[in-house]
């Protein structure tokens, strides 16, 4: 399967998509310095969640999909040189929303959690009127 949606992102930035199937995705992030908040190597949430974002929308795989909304939590801290994978899966769909829970972890330590809605307009969400 090929992705469709999210294609200028950064990977160093926002992960990498590493495997991709309908309604699943999954995405590795690999932590550096440009990411730490602190002198102790903590990662900013920022690029956490974003990833997660990446990973949520790569699972939705349409060139026009938006998040609407998201519930997140994190569940342990990422520090630089950690690799986190994300798995994202679709829930439920109804009409163009897509549910989509997505996972994080760091050698098998659950690191983040998250619930996204997303939604796909028929066009591009900067040509809507």
């Amino acid at each position: 399967m090929k992705l469709k949606t999210h294609l200028k992102l950064d990977p160093t930035l926002c992960g990498e998509v590493m495997e991709l199937e309908e309604g699943y995705a999954k995405v590795r992030l690999e932590t550096t310095q440009v990411m730490a908040a602190d002198e102790r190597g903590l990662v900013h949430g920022g690029f956490t969640f974003g990833a997660a974002d990446f990973a949520a929308m790569a699972a939705v795989n349409d060139e026009n999909v938006v998040l609407v909304e998201a519930t997140s939590r994190f569940l342990a801290p990422v520090v630089v040189g950690d690799v986190v994978e994300f798995e994202a899966r679709i829930t439920k769909k109804e009409g163009k929303k897509a549910w989509v829970d997505v996972r994080g972890q760091v050698e098998g330590r659950k690191v983040f959690e998250a619930s996204f809605l997303t939604y796909t307009p028929a066009v591009h969400i900067l040509d809507r009127s």
